[in-house]
């Protein structure tokens, strides 16, 4: 029986969903803006977004850990020596793709610490697991969600919530990458997958 651990979990991630799109969107960015003026604004935004998204996701985490729970099946071995490699490979390209984006400026930390050179424009990214899939980052984080050792049902939930969100935060993320980039970046999505390889759902 479906375990009520499993919603609160749920309901829990759908909350940071909302908070997190919030912040991220247009309309409060430029409300922030006004209040706290440009230079403040591009300095420390982006960081204390990529903070306040950490440390609201750690609750989620300790349900998961905290709250009442069943096994759903456990992956038996040898075969869960080959999830646990293809796990730390998924998280190995994960922190790569980050890197080819400029790790200190998607955290933030690069604004805070030199904002002229952090504000300059980037160029469109298409090398490495940016070849394969348009969103790297969050194919890695499919891969290490649905893999886990012991599916239970509060696993499932904060899988199924995490997938759910990253596909709507990537195609968040196509608009401002569509407005930053124009052209270039419909012919990158014209070849490219959305988010898994040979798999073009999603234009």
């Amino acid at each position: 029986m479906m375990q009520s651990g499993f919603w609160w979990i749920l309901f829990s991630i759908g909350l940071y969903g909302i908070i997190h799109s919030v912040l991220a969107s247009h309309s409060v960015k430029r409300w922030v803006e006004k209040r706290v003026g440009t230079n403040i604004y591009q300095r420390y935004y982006r960081l204390f977004f990529s903070l306040q998204a950490f440390f609201l996701f750690l609750p989620i985490l300790a349900l998961v850990v905290l709250l009442p729970d069943v096994a759903i099946y456990r992956i038996p071995r040898p075969w869960v020596w080959l999830t646990l490699i293809i796990q730390f490979g998924a998280v190995y390209l994960l922190l790569n793709s980050i890197f080819q984006t400029g790790a200190l400026r998607f955290t933030g930390f690069a604004q805070a610490f030199n904002i002229k050179g952090a504000t300059r424009s980037l160029p469109l990214v298409e090398r490495g697991m940016y070849r394969f899939v348009r969103h790297p980052i969050y194919t890695c984080m499919f891969v290490i969600t649905w893999l886990f050792p012991i599916m239970s049902w509060n696993v499932l939930a904060i899988a199924l919530g995490v997938s759910a969100y990253n596909i709507i935060g990537a195609h968040l993320e196509e608009r401002k990458l569509l407005q930053e980039f124009g052209e270039a970046y419909n012919e990158y999505r014209r070849k490219t997958p959305f988010m898994f390889p040979g798999l073009k759902l999603s234009k």
